[in-house]
């Protein structure tokens, strides 16, 4: 889109827009966090719940968009996809953002956000690996490079100003992620020798959350942005699409919901005080799922999870891998994990998203072992057999990994041990079986799993994907 049809939104298109003091500092300002934590802050806004804005700190040394400053920090979500069966296409101009700080250019301007006492909550999304410790980091940095160095920094002019301290609620998709945040600042104010004080502080004034995000948000609609803004009557590079569903689950104190009203006004947000089961429903409900479904996918010729949820046989498949192997294994209320099989299935057929397997696929062996193994151990232990959907998962996986049907998206050290098994068929399953790297423990005790994979991938190989998925359902034989 060269030429602009429409002016560039701004408040000047829209001024009776209001604004807010600021409230919250937000380390990331991708897609997902602004379709996602700023979606949220502006709903209890509009509701008259929160009264506040959220401050953008870019934690990136890349060049700051000016898209941002021209648009007045005003950007577009639409929510697409399904939810309640009804095909869900609305739009809605975000005003909650007051700013966005680059500390690479203006880390006098990040410090001084400690100075506000307005501000209460720092929420962030710095990638999976933005949580982590870097040696090198100073307080004297200007700014520090990791998202924890830059944080403790802030945290320490703070308390150096005699401040109250933060709720602090990390956004990151790993596991104890507000846990992990906090010990890594306690490391730095150790090595930065910042004071017993300052430690006292932090463990005093400061709340560090655990939480758990779900929302699919594929960003910007590029395809389609030049229709959008002949229907919207304005330009605007910073739109965001993201589907209707979304999940927040915060591990907190009591006190949290009052103060962060995100129940009160009608959000999927869950406090609680143990973050495990939801994290594990996740995990196994809507990650689990997806790394089942792409081998055998792909295996059957599809290219898509709305393909797949489409597929006659695929869609049967994936309602009953729910609903009777990894529901009856999950530690929450039945009734709640149906509920959320069911909300997760209508994602799966979103028409607005094209989800591809090939890209599911990537790394199939660590997801296997995250999502769907402990399903398929507990579903033994507990009832004396195999788990036949996810055994079949199994078994698709490894012919995956052979190379000779599928392209293998892994690490060179897993690949080379499927080659070196695969070097020896007869042999092949129970030698991967007892390879702890890729498992985490030797399987070959596990029973029957070895003699059910090996009739699983015989049948593959002979028969195919979709004769074998009939076959496990008592459909058309492939033989014995």
């Amino acid at each position: 889109m060269d030429t602009p049809l429409h002016p560039p939104l701004s408040r000047a298109l829209v001024p009776d827009l209001p604004t807010y003091p600021e409230r919250m500092i937000q380390f990331g300002e991708g897609n997902f966090m602004r379709a996602f934590t700023v979606w949220q802050v502006q709903q209890m806004n509009q509701q008259g719940r929160f009264q506040g804005s959220v401050v953008m700190v870019k934690p990136q040394a890349s060049p700051v968009s000016e898209h941002y400053a021209r648009q007045d920090h005003l950007y577009t979500v639409l929510i697409n996809g399904i939810a309640e069966q009804q095909v869900v296409n609305e739009y809605e101009i975000l005003h909650s953002v007051s700013r966005l700080i680059s500390p690479y250019t203006e880390y006098e301007q990040f410090l001084a956000l400690a100075e506000q006492d307005s501000l209460e909550f720092i929420t962030s999304n710095t990638t999976e690996a933005g949580i982590a410790y870097n040696p090198e980091d100073r307080l004297t940095d200007r700014p520090q490079r990791s998202f924890p160095g830059k944080l403790t920094a802030l945290l320490y002019r703070r308390y150096q100003l005699g401040k109250a301290g933060f709720t602090i609620i990390p956004c990151e998709l790993i596991d104890r992620n507000g846990e992990k945040l906090r010990e890594i600042v306690l490391r730095y104010a150790a090595d930065w020798k910042l004071g017993d004080g300052f430690t006292a502080w932090l463990e005093r004034e400061n709340t560090f959350c655990c939480s758990l995000v779900d929302r699919i948000v594929p960003g910007f609609p590029q395809e389609k942005a030049e229709q959008l803004e002949r229907e919207l009557g304005y330009q605007d590079r910073l739109m965001v699409t993201a589907e209707p569903y979304l999940l927040w689950v915060i591990e907190g104190p009591a006190w949290l919901p009052e103060r962060l009203p995100l129940t009160e006004a009608g959000l999927n947000v869950i406090f609680t005080d143990d973050l495990r089961p939801y994290r594990e429903q996740k995990v196994h409900l809507l990650n689990g799922p997806h790394t089942a479904m792409a081998a055998l996918g792909l295996l059957a010729g599809l290219e898509t999870v709305e393909e797949v949820m489409n597929d006659e046989d695929l869609s049967v498949f994936v309602r009953e891998l729910m609903g009777a192997e990894i529901v009856p294994m999950l530690d929450l209320p039945k009734t709640g994990l149906l509920t959320y099989a069911a909300a997760v299935r209508e994602r799966f057929m979103n028409p607005f998203i094209r989800h591809e397997l090939a890209s599911i696929s990537l790394n199939s062996i660590a997801k296997f072992k995250t999502r769907l193994l402990p399903v398929l151990l507990r579903y033994q232990r507990e009832r004396g057999e195999l788990p036949k959907r996810i055994t079949l998962a199994f078994a698709a996986l490894l012919v995956g990994y052979r190379g000779d049907r599928l392209e293998r998206k892994d690490s060179p050290d897993v690949l080379a041990l499927f080659d070196a098994a695969w070097t020896r068929p007869k042999e092949v399953i129970p030698t991967l079986l007892e390879e702890a790297k890729l498992w985490g423990e030797d399987l070959t005790g596990v029973p029957e799993l070895a003699e059910t994979l090996e009739q699983y991938v015989r049948k593959l190989d002979a028969f195919g994907a979709r004769a074998t998925l009939q076959w496990i359902g008592g459909g058309s034989p492939c033989g014995d």
